[in-house]
């Protein structure tokens, strides 16, 4: 497997440049000095107060969410960095339809930008399920720094899983 799995599908000179930093030691401190602070969003309470902040700023005519809450179960240096699920049940003879958000609890301690990002990634999918042009048009509205958000987070999670906790 590629040391470098979250960034399979950048171009060749990119990832030379994130190996070159890794082989040196210097990726964490490159991502320190971009991003000094770590947010305070602790709390299954304070996350759910902050995604909604960002639900009714932006996208307040989508479906409710009935949970947001950071998961310890999601694994997210092998599956996903927050999970949107729907989900829907038969209560007596009407069907009820939940929207829930699971973010990453290795995100409790990260620079909110990147919390920013996941929020922002699994928002979008409210109005849009898959990964497609109209998804990521919305994620740019949500957050017009996305792109590269998501590649400093890319290099983020490449730091941790090569070489441990990037913030002591």
């Amino acid at each position: 497997m590629s040391r470098l799995k979250y960034l399979n599908h950048y171009p060749a000179a990119v990832t030379a440049k994130v190996e070159n930093l890794l082989d040196r030691g210097e990726l964490a401190g490159v991502i320190q000095r971009k991003y000094p602070t770590l947010h305070d969003i602790r709390s299954d309470k304070a996350l759910y107060a902050y995604v909604m902040d960002l639900k009714n700023q932006y996208l307040r005519q989508s479906a409710p969410l009935s949970k947001i809450v950071y998961d310890d179960k999601l694994d997210v240096l092998h599956q996903a960095l927050g999970l949107h699920s729907f989900v829907s049940r038969v209560q007596g003879g009407q069907l009820k339809a939940k929207n829930e958000i699971r973010i990453g609890a290795v995100f409790k301690i990260a620079p909110l930008p990147f919390l920013r990002a996941i929020a922002v990634h699994e928002l979008a999918h409210l109005r849009e399920k898959e990964h497609n042009k109209a998804f990521y048009k919305l994620c740019e509205y949500m957050e017009p720094d996305y792109h590269q958000l998501e590649f400093d987070l890319r290099l983020y999670l490449t730091c941790l899983e090569q070489s441990g906790p990037v913030y002591a």
